[in-house]
């Protein structure tokens, strides 16, 4: 599989993030009204001086006029784009490739959601009437199934594989308690993370992402007006987007140790960006670590590690803030939480501070590399939507 992309043909030249918290304070127009304000600021334009706009929601609303009455929009195009937990990046491709296709000059893509004061505990998981193959589980059982899955495929010893994943979430509470905008902002070890009490398979609660409040934004343009707005643009190098069929959840022989969605996103994404070794030539990731599991596959499906060996490298230290390869430096999914319309926008977010050298010099990578790769998934293991994007601070 592969695309054309748009390579270099787009900027992204304005982000903005909210804190992602319980905002029992704030309404969703709020936070969609605090992402815009923010990201029009920084780009020095105006609401109306935006062609299009593209709004991520998964179930805070179901319309584009969800954000054209926030932002009061006077005869603007507003789209609602859903991609289940995908959504947020679903957003940001869809305006990328309307400003590369020449059909508008400036797009926005916002994403948002509203969860805490509705009682509201996890992503939307109603499923229309079926022939009876649908899954049952929770998510946290899906994905739990890793576990047992990779340790018996790999020959590893299933104490050590569970330490290695208590490892990727207190790296990633690690690095949250270093982020003002994060949601969980404590610190705490594998160690303590291993004696907890299991909620699904041997995760635990510390294994879970949470769903939070929060919205996120990114103004996009030309790549050739880009240095009009500002004097540090992100290009787009590659962009894929993969839905499976579902096929893995009645499928004998998929054994839960990869995931193929995310496989064909990564090799079409890096075909487009010309990217050929990744572990070298990256800089830093953010990832969709929805469980601690998630993101141990991740590493081996996005080629950060050689099949079998990336709970060796999580040991390591070698996706830790001062590793090579440095992953989910804002906390990920896991520490930041997770307002599933805007998460994808959130982790681009990321990559746009630590490109452009404007992260805080406590959580800041110290590599030199100039291109950062993005992951956003949705869904369960054998039925999956994957994006991947790559984004550089140079042309070429």
């Amino acid at each position: 599989m592969s695309s054309n992309g748009i390579k270099d043909r787009v900027a992204i030249v304005g982000m903005s993030c909210t804190p992602f918290r319980e905002h029992f304070d704030r309404g969703r127009d709020d936070l969609l009204i605090d992402a815009a304000d923010e990201v029009l600021a920084s780009v020095g334009v105006t609401k109306q001086d935006i062609d299009a706009y593209w709004l991520g929601m998964a179930i805070s609303g179901s319309s584009g006029i969800v954000l054209a009455s926030a932002l009061k929009l006077q005869g603007k195009p507003v789209t609602r784009v859903e991609n289940y937990c995908a959504t947020g990046s679903e957003a940001l491709r869809q305006a990328s490739y309307a400003v590369a296709s020449g059909a508008y000059d400036i797009a926005m893509a916002i994403g948002c959601d509203k969860f805490k004061d509705t009682g509201f505990a996890g992503t939307n998981a109603s499923l229309p009437p079926n022939d009876g193959t649908a899954r049952t589980l929770t998510a946290a059982a899906m994905y739990s199934m890793i576990l047992p899955a990779y340790a018996k495929k790999y020959g590893v010893d299933a104490a050590e594989l569970r330490l290695a994943t208590a490892k990727i979430a207190e790296k990633n509470h690690r690095n949250g308690a270093r982020n003002p905008r994060a949601q969980f902002r404590k610190e705490t070890s594998a160690e303590d993370i291993c004696k907890m009490a299991a909620v699904a398979g041997e995760l635990s609660v510390f294994d879970c992402a949470g769903v939070a409040d929060g919205a996120a934004a990114a103004i996009v343009v030309r790549s050739e007006d880009a240095h009009r707005y500002t004097d540090k643009p992100l290009f787009i190098k590659g962009m894929s987007v993969v839905a499976g069929d579902g096929s893995g959840l009645v499928d004998p022989n998929y054994d839960f140790t990869t995931f193929p969605e995310v496989v064909l996103a990564a090799e079409d994404a890096y075909l487009q960006a010309g990217v050929d070794d990744p572990r070298t030539q990256v800089a830093m990731a953010e990832v969709h670590d929805c469980f601690t599991p998630t993101e141990l596959v991740l590493m081996e499906d996005l080629l950060f590690a050689e099949r079998g060996t990336a709970w060796k490298e999580v040991l390591a230290g070698t996706f830790a803030l001062d590793g090579s390869l440095p992953v989910n430096t804002d906390g990920g999914l896991k520490s930041f939480g997770h307002p599933v319309g805007a998460s994808g926008l959130r982790m681009h977010y990321e990559c746009w501070l630590q490109l452009r050298g404007e992260a805080p010099e406590d959580r800041r990578i110290a590599n030199d590399r100039k291109l950062a790769v993005v992951h956003n998934l949705g869904g369960y293991p054998g039925e999956m939507v994957s994006f991947v994007s790559v984004l550089g601070t140079e042309l070429g």
